[in-house]
């Protein structure tokens, strides 16, 4: 049996067309703004998000750290959810890059409300840091590919504008929220200054993502990659492969949402697991190991041994996401193990 990976939807390789583009790729060198590929990527992805312009970037997290960076002033505060990506999973960037301070509310499957947002928007004193930029994700790792629906977004948006806040859009998988909702890209990116979302997620390219906002925002954010060290030269090669995963692979994460809704239906039936099957919004199902005894850790360890390999995320969680690299064919199997696995 060939090895199920269902760690993260980051584990997908470029399928043999999309190999091709990158072959065909014509290439230039993008730090003098010369690499036609990585021009065209930019500008499909500012148009399908409704934004004036786009910087193509190595990681989500550069795309996420460089937004933060451009939106604030050292000392300033920044809310987002407790759970968020930039707080949780970016190595402390906001304080070394940024140097500003995290203000983190408890959220409910990665989603905070205006009525949070509101209470803790800090009042003009010398005493308190500037509270300068609100950051959203859409959809919430954490929260378990969960969408955030649209009329919380402009609530909280509507709050910030009030207040004269920035607002920064962490979508590293918006196109995932998109497929769920039916809603276009730019129904959610217009209401931000900034969003990033991830090329090397669900949408299969091998390296990279994207961020858009108006062009002077851009454009400073265009200097903070350079000094970061993410300027790449004949960047054209990678940026084939976010064009073809743009043109190809958008409309193809309805099947990642249905492998998950089929798996979480699976899973739900095994005892020794508890989580919600129908909060299965997207590609992501995180469960918690009740069944004593049994940690999470050994758990994966024992699918891993049966060439299931899941994400455990603490003593007693796990994550499982659907992707490019897992069809139908194999859902069934790993639940098979799965069953075999926890009965054992």
């Amino acid at each position: 049996m060939r090895a199920i990976d269902l760690r993260s939807d980051t584990v997908t390789k470029p399928t043999p067309a999309m190999r091709q583009a990158m072959f065909e790729a014509e290439v230039g060198d993008d730090v003098f703004g010369e690499d036609p590929t990585v021009n065209a990527l930019e500008a499909k992805a500012a148009e399908m998000l409704g934004h004036e312009a786009a910087l193509f970037t190595p990681s989500g997290t550069m795309s996420n750290q460089i937004a933060i960076k451009v939106l604030t002033k050292p000392g300033d505060e920044v809310i987002m959810a407790a759970d968020a990506h930039p707080f949780m999973f970016e190595s402390g960037a906001p304080a070394v890059i940024s140097a500003v301070q995290v203000r983190t509310l408890p959220s409910r499957r990665g989603q905070i409300s205006a009525e949070q947002v509101e209470s803790v928007i800090r009042p003009k004193n010398v005493h308190h840091p500037p509270s300068r930029l609100v950051c959203l994700e859409n959809t919430s790792n954490r929260g378990g590919g969960s969408v955030y629906p649209l009329e919380a977004i402009l609530a909280v948006t509507a709050t910030a504008r009030r207040h004269q806040l920035s607002l920064h859009l962490d979508g590293a998988r918006i196109f995932n929220a998109c497929a769920a909702s039916g809603l276009a890209p730019s129904d959610y990116a217009r209401h931000f200054d900034t969003v990033s979302f991830c090329l090397s997620k669900g949408l299969g390219a091998p390296v990279g993502s994207i961020l858009v906002g108006g062009r002077e925002v851009i454009a400073e954010a265009r200097r903070w990659r350079k000094l970061l060290g993410g300027g790449m030269r004949q960047a054209g090669i990678l940026a084939a492969a976010g064009l073809y995963a743009l043109e190809h692979h958008v409309r193809r994460l309805a099947e990642d949402h249905e492998n998950a809704k089929i798996l979480a239906q699976g899973l739900a039936r095994l005892k020794g697991l508890e989580f919600d099957p129908t909060e299965v919004e997207t590609n992501i199902i995180i469960f918690r190991v009740v069944k004593p005894g049994l940690s999470a850790p050994a758990l994966a360890d024992r699918l891993k041994a049966r060439s299931v390999l899941v994400l455990p995320t603490g003593p007693e969680y796990i994550r499982v996401v659907t992707h490019l690299d897992v069809n139908r064919d194999d859902i069934h199997p790993a639940l098979k193990v799965f069953a075999e696995v926890i009965s054992d």
